[in-house]
């Protein structure tokens, strides 16, 4: 899952839904204490929403549609695409329009900026400014990000964008393999919120 899918996840409380983008920029047990009970919560709930979508076995099966030597990355390639397909229907899983939840986060995040770690405070701007999340309903948002996330990595970028490919060859599968997957890691986490460490 990607920014979107965790925010939503955490919806509605913005502290709960900042401490799920969290999730991707604070790492290790040590550095949660710089944060609040909440932000500590949900960036624990993340790591357990990652761990369950990565051997999901219908995720398992989307990846395994990947040429051999890309499989690697294609979990990156389908985290991107798993947030367009949540924004695509947004209507079918959200009360409240992509547009409203996605501008409500942007002014809490932004109003939260000296307290975000360095790499989340130099890009949160951008977050904002570019409606990263609403950009998601846009197929070729998902090519745009994953080829800037190609950009940070250390080696094989061109590996992951070399995913785009086979993404597109088998769209209608793993397009449907997330609606049937979604309402599963929703109730997987609406069950974790009720168990502790959690509850």
């Amino acid at each position: 899952m990607n920014y979107l899918a965790h925010l939503y996840l955490a919806r509605p409380d913005p502290e709960a839904m900042l401490g799920a983008l969290l999730g991707d920029f604070v790492f290790g047990r040590s550095a949660l204490q710089d944060y609040s009970a909440v932000e500590r919560r949900e960036i624990l709930v993340h790591r357990q929403v990652d761990r369950y979508t990565d051997t999901h076995p219908l995720v398992v099966a989307a990846r395994e549609r990947f040429t051999p030597g890309l499989r690697r990355y294609a979990g990156i390639a389908l985290d991107v695409y798993y947030d367009h397909c949540l924004a695509r229907d947004w209507d079918r899983y959200a009360g409240v329009p992509l547009e409203d939840f996605s501008a409500r986060f942007y002014r809490y995040l932004l109003s939260r900026l000296d307290d975000l770690p360095p790499r989340l405070q130099a890009i949160a701007p951008r977050i904002a400014a570019h409606d990263w999340l609403g950009s998601y309903r846009d197929r070729a948002s998902v090519d745009l990000a994953v080829s800037r996330i190609a950009t940070r990595l250390s080696r094989n970028g061109d590996r992951l964008v070399a995913c785009l490919d086979d993404l597109r060859r088998h769209e209608p599968e793993i397009a449907a393999s997330f609606d049937a997957f979604f309402p599963q890691l929703v109730a997987h986490v609406l069950a974790l919120r009720r168990s502790p460490p959690f509850a």
